[in-house]
Parts: C-alpha cells; sequence; structure tokens
C-alpha cells in the first residue's frame, strides 16, 4: 500500500537565519553527515552539489552564498527510479541480479545505488527505500583552519616493549600561508604528556604524531567481553596555532592489538583462521548484526544499548556486522567498546556483483575512506571484510554467467574489491586485518588471483552453511571449518510481537499474512519439516491455539538445531579429524530482526529475546560440557574460554523421562578442563550406560550433565537427547506452575512441575525484559528463575501476563 512513496520524488525545505555574522567567517561550510541517497542540493536558489551515496559525507562550501536568512532544499529522486536509470545506462555488460526474487516482493538493481543494499528487500526484511536526510546537518563557520578528522591507533612496539600512538588529524587550512603551532597529547592516568611543533600547509592535509606512553605506567589493555576488562583512558589533544585559534579534542583511547592468523597446521592441509586478541588466540562467539530497523531514525542509543547488552548477556563476544546493511552509527561502536563486543566489519556490498565504471568507483572511494578514517579509532572493530557472500557469488556462479563471459566480472571484481576498496584501506588503517569477502578462502583466495574454485572450503578461511533438508539434530551434517562465520535457520516470532501488526484473521500459520512475512522461499514449510522430524505437529481444533503451538514448536526447534550446530563447532576447536578442525569462530545468523516475520533472528524487532537467545546464553558460556553421539558411544568433551586449567567434577544423571528422580548419577572426579581448549573427558557406549541404568531404552530415558569446581565455578547443566521427543515414551503432562515475587528491581519466579518437562517456556506477553533462562528441561520439582525488566513493571502485571508452556502443552 505504501510502495508508491519510494516510487515519487521528494523535496525537503526550510529557511533559517544565520545565527552568526557572515563577515566575521572566512569559510562557512554547509556539512551533511548523511543523505539517503540521490538529491540536489539547493542554497537560496543555487544548486550546491549532488548527492549518490548514502554512506559518504557531503560538505559544501557556501561562504558565498550565505545570507542573513536562507532557504535550503534537498530535492530527492526516486531511489528506485535511480537505480532502474543507471542500470539502463550501464551498457558495457549486465550487472546481476536483476532483481531479487519474487518471495522478497522487492524492487530491482540495487546494487545500482550506494544506499541500504536490504533497503529494497531481503529474504528477512520488507521492501521501504526510504529517502530523506538520516544523518546529522550542520554549519560550520572557522577562520585559519579546521579540524576535519581526528583519530587514533595504539600500536605495541615489540622491540621497545612499549606502547605508542598513532594520533592522525585531518585539517582544513583556510590561510594561504602554512600556520605553525604546537599540538599538546596529555593522558593522565598513563604519565604520559606530550609537546610537538606542526606546521599545517594550506589546503586540505593530516599531520600524524607518534605518542610514546610513559614504560613505566602499567598499560591495562582492552579485552573481549569474557577475557578480562575494557579499560580506556582519558585523552586530551590540544591544538595551539599561532592564528591564536585553539582546539581542545578529548578522546578514549584504548590499547589493544589484533592479529589474523593464517598458518599451516599440522595434520591438516590448508591454513589455519583465527584471531590473536593481545598475543592471545581467543575462540569468537557470536552472531550477526543487521540494520535495527527499516527506518534509520527510529534506531536510538537505546535500542543499540539493548540489543548489544543482550549479546553480551548471552556471552557472546563478537558480532558480523553485515554488508547488506549500514555502516552503523557511531554509538554503536561506543557501546561495543564499552561492553567488550569485537566488530567483524563488512564494507555495504552484498550477494550481487557491481559496476565499476568511473563515476561508481569514485564515490565507493570517497565512502571507504569517509567510512575508514570515522572507524578506525575503535578497538571493538577487528576486521575490515570487503564484502558479503560475493567471491562465492563467482565461484558458485549463482547467476549464470556463461562461461566465456566471467572474466569480464572477475577483473570488475578485483577492482572494485582489491584495487580500490583495500588500497584505501591499507592506506588509512595499518592496524587491522583485512579480508576482501565472507566467505573466503583467506590467503588462499589471494594466492588464486582474489576468487578461489572454492570459498566454502574448510581447509581454509570462513564459511558459511545453511541446509534446511536434513536432520539438523545430526553433527556429522555441519563443516568442520576453521571459521563458522553464518549458519542458522528460523524461526517465529512470538505471538505478542506479531499481534502489535495483524488481525485475528491473520493468526494461522497458513494465513496471507503468515505468507507475506516470510521472505524466504519456501521458508514456512522448511520449518515444519524440522519439526516434523523431532516433534508431534500441532493438531488442536483451535486454530489460534494451533498457530500459538507452532509458534512455540519453531522456536524450540530454531534453539535447538542451533545449539546443535554451534556445541559441535567449539568442541572442534583444538583437533584434527581427517584433516579438518581447529575451527576458532561460530557467527550464527543472525543477532537481530528488522521487523515482525518470521527470520533466522534470536532478538525479536524490539529485542524480545527468543528461545535461541536463553539457548546461546548457554551455549557460549565460558565454561561448558558438551555430548555428541558417534557410532554408539557417547563423547562428553568439556569447552572452555577460561585463562587457566581447572581440576573439576563432571557429573552425569540419567532420568526416566517419567521420574523426577533419577535413574542413575555418576560423578567423574578429577577431570582436567584445559584452558581454551575442548578436550575429551568421558566416553562410554549408550548401550552400556542405559543398560547401567535400570535397563533404560534410547525413548524413555535422557541424560543431563555438568562441570562443578571449587570457588563456585560451575558450567550450566547441558542435556543429550537420545530419541526424538516424537518418540519419547513416559512423558507426562505436567501441572506447571509459578508464584512471583519482587525483590529490589528483579523479579523472581518460583516454577513447580509434577512431572518432567521439555522445553519449559515462561511469557510475559509484551512485558520488556528477559529471564534469567528459557526453554530449559525441567528435572526438578522446583526452579528458580530471575526476571529483569527493562521498563517498569509490577507483580500483578507479571502475573497477569504469564504463560507457562512446556512440550507436552502442544497439541
Amino acid at each position: 500500500m505504501y510502495r508508491w512513496i519510494s516510487l515519487d520524488n521528494w523535496t525537503y525545505s526550510r529557511t533559517f537565519k544565520t545565527p552568526f555574522d557572515i563577515r566575521k567567517w572566512q569559510k562557512v561550510n554547509l556539512v551533511f553527515e548523511g543523505v539517503d541517497t540521490v538529491a540536489e542540493i539547493l542554497l537560496n536558489n543555487v544548486t550546491l552539489g549532488r548527492t549518490d551515496n548514502m554512506f559518504n559525507r557531503y560538505s559544501f562550501d557556501i561562504s558565498s552564498m550565505i545570507q542573513e536568512v536562507n532557504c535550503v532544499e534537498v530535492r530527492f529522486l526516486s531511489a528506485v527510479s535511480y537505480a532502474a536509470e543507471q542500470s539502463r545506462c550501464h551498457k558495457a555488460h549486465s550487472i546481476p541480479p536483476a532483481c531479487p526474487p519474487p518471495v522478497q516482493k522487492g524492487e530491482c538493481h540495487v546494487n545500482f545505488i550506494r544506499k541500504e543494499q536490504c533497503s529494497f528487500s531481503w529474504d528477512w526484511g520488507p521492501s521501504f527505500p526510504t529517502q530523506g536526510i538520516w544523518k546529522d546537518v550542520r554549519i560550520e563557520a572557522y577562520n585559519h583552519y579546521h579540524l576535519i578528522y581526528f583519530s587514533i591507533t595504539p600500536l605495541f612496539v615489540k622491540s621497545a616493549q612499549q606502547w605508542c600512538l598513532e594520533v592522525e588529524s585531518i585539517f582544513d587550512v583556510v590561510s594561504s600561508k602554512p600556520i605553525a603551532g604546537l599540538v599538546t597529547v596529555n593522558i593522565p592516568k598513563l604519565q604520559t604528556q606530550q609537546m610537538f611543533s606542526v606546521k599545517l600547509q594550506p589546503g586540505e592535509g593530516s599531520i600524524v604524531l607518534l605518542v610514546n606512553i610513559n614504560k613505566s605506567a602499567a598499560v591495562e589493555a582492552w579485552w573481549p567481553n569474557g577475557h578480562g576488562k575494557q579499560t580506556g583512558y582519558n585523552m586530551t589533544t590540544t591544538f595551539m596555532m599561532e592564528a591564536g585559534c585553539q582546539i581542545e579534542k578529548f578522546s578514549k583511547v584504548y590499547f589493544r592489538t589484533v592479529e589474523l592468523v593464517q598458518e599451516p597446521i599440522p595434520g591438516s592441509p590448508g591454513l589455519s583462521f583465527y584471531f590473536r586478541i593481545n598475543g592471545r588466540p581467543i575462540f569468537i562467539k557470536g552472531s550477526n548484526w543487521i540494520p535495527a530497523d527499516s527506518f534509520q531514525d527510529r534506531v536510538t542509543s537505546h535500542t543499540l544499548r539493548l540489543l548489544l547488552k543482550s549479546a553480551a548477556d548471552a556471552n557472546m563476544n563478537a558480532l558480523r556486522v553485515w554488508g547488506g546493511g549500514v555502516y552503523e552509527q557511531d554509538e554503536f561502536y561506543d557501546i561495543c567498546d564499552e561492553i567488550g563486543i569485537m566488530i567483524w566489519q563488512d564494507f555495504m556490498f552484498a550477494c550481487a556483483l557491481y559496476p565499476t565504471n568511473q563515476n561508481f568507483l569514485e564515490s565507493v572511494r570517497a565512502e571507504v575512506s569517509h567510512q575508514v578514517r570515522r572507524l578506525k579509532s575503535h578497538p571493538s572493530i577487528i576486521l575490515w571484510s570487503g564484502n558479503n557472500e560475493n567471491e562465492a557469488a563467482i565461484a558458485s556462479n549463482w547467476f549464470s554467467i556463461p562461461y566465456p563471459d566471467i572474466g569480464i566480472y572477475i577483473k570488475d571484481y578485483v577492482t572494485l574489491y582489491v584495487k580500490n576498496i583495500r588500497e584505501i584501506v591499507l592506506r588509512e588503517d595499518k592496524s587491522r586485518p583485512f579480508v576482501a569477502s565472507s566467505p573466503t578462502n583467506g590467503l588462499e583466495s589471494v594466492k588464486e588471483g582474489w576468487l578461489s574454485r572454492d570459498p566454502y572450503d574448510t581447509h581454509y578461511g570462513d564459511t558459511h552453511f545453511y541446509d534446511y533438508s536434513n536432520d539438523c539434530w545430526n553433527w556429522t551434517m555441519y563443516p568442520k571449518t576453521r571459521f563458522a562465520s553464518e549458519y542458522g535457520f528460523q524461526s517465529w516470532p512470538s505471538f505478542s510481537s506479531i499481534e502489535k501488526v495483524s488481525s485475528p484473521e491473520d493468526w494461522s500459520y497458513t494465513s496471507n499474512f503468515s505468507l507475506h512475512r516470510q521472505h524466504h522461499e519456501g521458508g514456512n514449510i522448511q520449518m515444519l519439516q524440522e519439526i516434523g522430524r523431532h516433534f508431534k505437529l500441532p493438531q488442536s481444533p483451535d486454530p489460534v491455539k494451533q498457530f500459538k503451538d507452532m509458534i512455540y514448536l519453531t522456536q524450540v526447534m530454531q534453539a535447538q538445531c542451533i545449539k546443535t550446530e554451534t556445541e559441535f563447532y567449539r568442541f572442534s576447536q583444538s583437533e584434527i579429524i581427517n584433516g579438518e578442525g581447529h575451527t576458532m569462530g561460530a557467527l550464527y545468523w543472525q543477532l537481530n530482526d528488522i521487523w515482525q516475520a518470521p527470520s533466522w533472528a534470536s532478538l525479536e524487532y524490539g529485542g524480545k529475546w527468543k528461545l535461541l537467545h536463553y539457548f546461546a546464553q548457554n551455549f557460549f558460556a565460558p565454561l561448558l560440557p558438551v555430548a555428541y553421539e558417534d557410532k554408539g558411544m557417547l563423547h562428553i568433551y568439556a569447552v572452555s574460554d577460561l585463562h587457566e586449567d581447572h581440576k573439576m567434577t563432571l557429573r552425569v544423571a540419567v532420568h526416566a523421562w517419567s521420574s523426577l528422580e533419577p535413574v542413575c548419577t555418576l560423578a567423574k572426579e578429577g577431570v582436567t578442563v584445559k584452558a581454551q581448549s575442548a578436550v575429551p573427558i568421558y566416553k562410554e557406549s549408550i548401550c552400556d550406560l542405559l543398560g547401567r541404568c535400570r535397563n533404560c531404552t534410547r525413548e524413555s530415558c535422557v541424560i543431563t550433565f555438568c562441570l562443578v569446581g571449587e570457588d563456585g565455578l560451575q558450567s550450566p547443566r547441558n542435556h543429550y537427547f537420545l530419541s526424538s521427543l516424537k518418540d519419547a515414551v513416559g512423558l507426562e503432562k505436567t501441572q506447571l506452575s509459578a508464584s512471583v515475587s519482587q525483590q529490589d528491581d528483579i523479579y523472581i519466579f518460583v516454577l513447580q512441575t509434577t512431572a518432567i518437562a521439555p522445553f519449559v517456556t515462561l511469557d510475559v506477553g509484551s512485558i520488556k525484559g528477559r529471564f534469567s533462562d528459557n526453554g530449559f528441561l525441567m528435572t526438578e520439582k522446583k526452579k528458580t528463575v530471575v526476571f529483569y525488566p527493562w521498563a517498569p513493571t509490577s507483580v500483578e502485571e507479571l502475573e497477569n501476563s504469564l504463560i507457562l508452556t512446556s512440550l507436552l502443552d502442544v497439541v
């Protein structure tokens, strides 16, 4: 219904009084931090220039045009029409894909416009091709000189065993002669103060100062979440120039090093692919970030903090800012710096080929240099990556390009990502690794001319992996890769999220609404098939109950699938089997949602945690026992991100589905849990195990296990299903109840059950907040769960909203 908005052209205008005396200033600029996307900008009916890139900053000199009262106009062109026109004018060769698949209900030729690529639709999001002013607009007036960019890069000088800072300042100097002066850099906490004599040349130019940190000061490094503190130091930089104008710049400075290690591994063909932070190998745990809203101005700092805090609360230490969205706002990276979330930063190119004509390349070069300058001071950013899946698109020939023509596209690819983007990144920022694409074979791709034969090769680089047709509980279907940077399964958001954007006739799994919001071909059916392998499908005669049961089961299925896959990646980190392994990263697809719809996300639009996110809190725990089965043997591994070895006890319990008392228990003491490793700690044939436990069968029993150590060190309790739950014998319908009480600013839910209950879920509808645990297997009569509210609520409100569900409530 609203599609016409994006097909129209819109003009934004206003008049303003100049709040200063124009005659007193040598230079006046009109600066747009972000214009989305194609526009002509006029001041007092004079065209200042045009914009064609959402990711660029535009600055126009208005010194000679500004009056006491002014009219500024931004005349937009429809992004959809512009993209189509650019495609029409590109006579050389076609640049696929022309249009998104029909199921996405999107617009065409998005690869011809430097705009958020998913704004023309994606397989998890709507087509809302916005046009407007999406970032700040300001007027700058100055004499003599003006600071445009300021960045700080920490470097550790190994030979001197000393930290130093590269402080770069980019100026616009208005005077016709060079300006001399003094720059003072002061970091009081590190007893570091240095003074520099500088000379600024007329025009735009940069100065780079090397600040040596006082050797006697103890520098605390910045560590990722779960590995140490995120210490930052206040730094003041003062520019005192002879022209008499002084600039003072206050910054937070962090110290950390990053290396992407790609080296031969004994017993394995190929190369490793892992990150070393401050000299320590770090297993990357996290997810992929997409834009938090179709309308960027709705994304407040509150939105960002809620989503990023939820990532950290689920024991994540990293997110990949995916290349089909936007370079995030400054505040996003500030929060990541503060809470220790490492960022894999894509450049904004995704799932497409791109033109390389001169105008396009010039625009991209300006975009890349602006974004790198803007972002490079953030310790959270650990990698620049050229694009999402475009190496794979050519290698696997997604767009059916005839073989004789493929050379042109390879040349375009190298021109864009290597000769332009990479060149600028290396010039602007020598402190971080760069890869040309994701997935890629890393150095092997470079060796093969930047396009490897198989970017999905498990022996090199990172992989993306999706498979909806096999059994997701079977770990052998997953690639034993060096680094899993995308993998996932869909689910539906909770009923309370859907209810806000639908009406009662929509509340069925096969309604027009349910089909309309599903943008992934066959997605709803794929979810049904995955559920059907292990669970009974809902058959309730009440259509709304059946819909709610389906939503619940899609979330259970998604959580269980991604748990299985992530645990596989984590237990593969220390071993090489048949030449594969040493997996050092697991970033599932995807963290957040852009609207209320079925998707791969673990956080719903608005921030509510799906069951997957609760599961992530456990499967990403710093200490975790993981079980898998191979040829009738049960293997348990101890996975640890801790920096020290620990002696611990492995506790295993076997429960019959029909009883809250365990059938048998086992404690294996003195287990060595190795620091930052995954080691096998227990192995037994399942037949023997069941035989010892009063003749349990696979269908009648379930295994739970945890690690317990000294000083309260404990892992979450994990479980292993011996059969599909649709075949489980002895599961009884349980009476679940909960009492709610308030304690300071949190709420305590005490749950009681009369029988073992799988996937017990607490849902308080649209009351904002999260539980300490959810979707769990309840094997004891009582369990306490904490609710952390994000906004004021009450016991009464929580009691009235609470819905308790377990697997046996699905009929």
